[in-house]
């Protein structure tokens, strides 16, 4: 590993590795250790890796990136009902749709910057949504959404064997990716965007992003044509975000115009900027965080409160629930919103500048200690 990268990036990588693959056993205090839950954290962290290759390098900020991710949900229905329960067909349709598309909108986008580019990547996902939600429903089948039933063609598992019984369920080669397979199947996909987000940051490709978002026009002025490399990781992340879009399909398998909405493009630029725009693992960060709050924290209700205060005395405990039940269950989203507050008022660069503030005072309070150390030796040293 020490030709391909760093040996620091190597490290970042073997630890982000050993965390995600140990998150089972991680989540466990926090009551998130179960599999569904963490597919979906490892499907949105894909999605906000992608969508900082975009934003975090170049500076392109999208507000329709919703559209490529339900692309890349309708695809791989399309492949499951059409062709094969295998995931691996699905998968490869799905970012391959979701890449065309990207090359369509990032042309068209791309010709503006700033906040015209931003209003024009909204305005195609909401096409795309509306699209979805009411003309194509031939294709997708309006709000009710695709699923899949057991008298779909699939010609490639009819030619081997036949119809499953029951449900159908998306597989790997015959293993069911239900449960633990389906979440340890998602890591590996987490695990290899992560690397190709290393490889593209660290990259003569990933400096030439970094500097269009530096200062756009001095690269023009210079002799670069900055469009093909905003471009090229405009197609990167759509094509991610199919990624991530095929991979949900796996885990609920429906396919719905509601996964292109604007709400689902906020939420993974919410997730970017909560964790830290720019870093490797910050997005993914922030995807965990708001998949927990609104999976575990929404969950919270007056008896789980009430049970976390029981050491209080009963009025105190009773008016203890009634303030923290305004922050938790249907009202998580106060929860969340202050937090986002906080950590863009105090933390403009996101849960991950509150780490390096930490890690770097901790060095200097250890460089302190070592120079008075230091001091200290020297007069037995100069005896």
């Amino acid at each position: 590993m020490a030709g391909i990268m760093s040996r620091k990036d190597a490290t970042l990588f073997i630890g982000f590795a050993a965390v995600v693959l140990l998150l089972p056993i991680l989540a466990a205090p926090f009551g998130a250790a179960y599999p569904d839950l963490l597919q979906r954290f490892m499907i949105f962290g894909i999605f906000a890796i992608g969508f900082n290759i975009l934003f975090g390098l170049t500076g392109y900020l999208s507000f329709g990136h919703a559209a490529f991710f339900g692309v890349g949900s309708y695809a791989a229905m399309w492949s499951f009902k059409l062709l094969s329960l295998n995931a691996i067909p699905a998968i490869l349709f799905a970012v391959a749709i979701a890449g065309v598309f990207a090359l369509v909108i990032g042309y068209l986008s791309l010709r503006r910057s700033g906040i015209y580019f931003s209003i024009l990547t909204l305005a195609f996902a909401q096409m795309c949504y509306s699209l979805a939600y009411s003309v194509l429903t031939p294709i997708t089948n309006g709000e009710t959404g695709l699923r899949m039933i057991r008298a779909d063609p699939r010609v490639l598992d009819r030619l081997f064997s036949e119809a499953p019984a029951g449900v159908p369920v998306p597989s790997l080669f015959g293993i069911s990716l239900s449960g633990w397979n389906g979440f340890y199947f998602s890591a590996l996909f987490l695990l290899a965007t992560f690397f190709l987000a290393m490889r593209i940051t660290n990259s003569p490709f990933g400096m030439m992003l970094k500097g269009i978002k530096s200062n756009q026009n001095r690269m023009n002025y210079t002799g670069f044509n900055t469009r093909p490399y905003a471009l090229t990781a405009f197609v990167i992340s759509g094509m991610l975000a199919g990624l991530a879009g095929s991979l949900l399909v796996v885990t609920d398998p429906l396919a719905g115009a509601e996964r292109m909405q604007w709400t689902a493009s906020g939420e993974v630029v919410l997730m970017t900027i909560l964790g830290g725009v720019g870093t490797l693992v910050g997005p993914v960060i922030g995807a965990w965080l708001i998949k927990y709050f609104e999976n575990i924290f929404s969950s919270f209700n007056d008896n789980v409160l009430s049970s976390f205060f029981g050491f209080l005395p009963d009025g105190a405990r009773e008016a203890a629930v009634v303030v923290a039940g305004k922050f938790v269950g249907e009202g998580w989203h106060l929860s969340l919103g202050l937090l986002f507050v906080l950590i863009v008022v105090f933390l403009p660069g996101g849960i991950m500048e509150g780490v390096r503030r930490i890690s770097s005072a901790i060095r200097r309070r250890g460089g302190g200690r070592h120079a008075t150390a230091r001091g200290e030796l020297s007069p037995s040293a100069a005896e």
